[in-house]
């Protein structure tokens, strides 16, 4: 083989090698940050990966949120109104946080079936409710007639 073709061919094998493996570290750190989105009734059918980080959204449970006296951690209970889940937090709530309003909850499912979140995301506004639990909602044909009266439809 001609030499200026063999340096050639050495130079065209670096760049493919290159930018495989470029693409390969691209999307390793991709797949370590999806946050998938589940309602309570996909984590209940165990649709949700067990020790995985994912975002889980529904409606909080009137008379479910109960606040540990000797620290910040919070217990609650999360529904699309055809199941419920039990959320775990330990942190400050967002300030419009309340029961019967709709969140988004990040963080992870635990072996015994309790989703601990790291995060808690609280609607801003009487006529928002997050995409994906309206959209869940909706799914479910479990969307109380009050949201939808006050907009809140899925996109």
């Amino acid at each position: 083989m001609n030499p200026k073709r063999k340096q050639r061919l050495i130079i065209v094998l670096f760049i493919v090698f290159g930018a495989a493996t470029a693409v390969g570290l691209v999307m390793y750190a991709l797949n370590q940050n999806i946050n998938l989105f589940y309602s309570p009734t996909d984590i209940v059918e165990h649709k949700a990966p067990e020790g995985t980080r994912i975002r889980a959204g529904g409606m909080v449970v009137e008379g479910s949120v109960k606040r540990d006296t000797q620290s910040l951690t919070v217990t609650f209970d999360m529904t699309d109104y055809a199941n419920n889940v039990t959320v775990t937090f330990t942190g400050i709530l967002p300030d419009l946080f309340r029961e019967g309003q709709g969140i988004v909850a990040q963080g992870e499912m635990n072996s015994d079936g309790v989703f601990e979140a790291v995060e808690v995301l609280a609607k801003h506004d009487e006529n928002y409710m997050p995409p994906e639990v309206a959209e869940a909602l909706e799914k479910a044909g479990k969307m109380p007639e009050q949201m939808r009266a006050k907009g809140a439809q899925p996109l």
